[in-house]
């Protein structure tokens, strides 16, 4: 199969970076002709706002690029994960004006809510969810806390909408999970063009598991840092906990350190050390407060055998089983984070870790991700 990939970079690397390069390596590896093709945010900064403006909504540059690959390359299908802001929707017309099917991950809400996050003042928000012009966004600033960028979103997002373009010219959508594919319905996309197919990690084997508990992600108040301090105030005695990452709580969490509650933290840390610490971790606290659309953390953890300890809100749900493979909490409530990691640690930690590896073999491996990705790529090729 001939497969056209493409992916604009974020400036600081993330989950999505990293899913286009595992799904490109996976059918390369698996002998298929994969064409890459990747942008960069980091060039917007010499665009003029007006520029910018433009090319977010729709960006001549960019349709003439994927246009002149598909017409050399003529790939059976196309299949794109970020495409905010330089590429815009204009490279979905550009597949379907020399006919070449469309393939779009949902790796975030950008088409539903333009911060992406479905999260707004410390709360769950779907102000703009089902509204075709997300004008509740353009009064709260919510992107990047400025109403003219906002602006330019919601006015790409209304247009993109009123001309058909997310309901016409995408053939098939991805969606990680039931949670995230039905939050995609309620939001105007049509559910019989959304699939679900959740990614999978490499398999780091499992490992010795160990005494501590451990957090990986970035420092921000949706990722429930603040409710994981607070709990720690309390469980330091008890259980150590290793804390990896960056991002604008970082001083709370280094003065947590410091202040002797049984914390440790390590900053930012490459892949290998994260995978490691996750080998020989005793559990994986997962606290965030907004919908994550999957959680590559939460799966590298079973994939170690390592039992997760997660809020019970959107991919969490799915992705964990209570008193099986984890144990699930209220998110926001440190109390209830509390008794969920001291249930887990009284309970047969062996059974978890067994039971986490085998939850990872079933659901979450390579070999299972490439399969169901050529299923959905076959899916809108017409008959032999």
């Amino acid at each position: 199969m001939r497969i056209f990939i493409a992916h604009e970079h974020y400036r600081q690397p993330g989950g999505e970076d990293v899913v286009f390069d595992t799904e490109a390596a996976l059918l390369e590896a698996a002998g298929h002709h994969v064409v890459r093709f990747e942008a960069h945010n980091d060039t917007v900064e010499g665009m003029g706002a007006l520029s910018l403006a433009r090319a977010t909504v729709w960006n001549r540059r960019a349709y003439d690029q994927v246009s002149a690959i598909l017409r050399e390359q003529r790939p059976d299908v196309a299949h794109f994960h970020n495409t905010f802001p330089l590429l815009s929707p204009s490279v979905y017309d550009a597949c379907r004006d020399v006919r070449v099917p469309v393939v779009q991950t949902l790796h975030n809400f950008r088409l539903l809510c333009p911060a992406t996050t479905l999260y707004r003042s410390g709360r769950l928000c779907e102000d703009c969810l089902a509204k075709r012009v997300k004008w509740p966004a353009f009064v709260h600033g919510c992107y990047r806390g400025s109403r003219g960028a906002t602006g330019v979103t919601v006015a790409g997002l209304a247009w993109h909408h009123l001309r058909g373009t997310y309901r016409e010219r995408v053939d098939r959508y991805v969606a990680m999970t039931e949670q995230e594919r039905q939050t995609f319905v309620a939001g105007g996309l049509p559910a019989e063009r959304i699939v679900v197919k959740p990614h999978s990690v490499p398999d780091p084997g499992a490992g010795p598991g160990g005494d501590h508990a451990l957090f990986v992600g970035r420092l921000t108040p949706e990722k429930g840092v603040l409710t994981l301090l607070r709990a720690w105030q309390r469980l330091g005695p008890e259980i150590a906990l290793t804390i990896v990452g960056d991002g604008p709580l970082r001083p709370a969490v280094v003065a947590a350190a410091r202040a002797g509650v049984g914390i440790e933290y390590l900053g930012q840390q490459p892949r290998s050390t994260v995978l490691e610490r996750m080998r020989g971790a005793g559990l994986l606290v997962f606290p965030s407060e907004w919908y994550e659309t999957f959680g590559l953390s939460m799966v590298e953890a079973l994939a170690a055998g390592t039992p997760v300890v997660a809020g019970r809100l959107g991919s969490a749900e799915e992705i964990l089983e209570t008193g099986v493979t984890g144990e699930l909490f209220t998110p926001g409530d440190s109390d209830d984070l509390v008794r969920a990691v001291r249930a887990l640690r009284a309970s047969d930690t062996q059974a978890f870790r067994r039971n986490a590896r085998r939850a990872y073999e079933r659901s979450f491996t390579p070999e299972r991700n490439l399969a169901r990705l050529v299923e959905v790529y076959a899916s809108l090729l017409p008959p032999a």
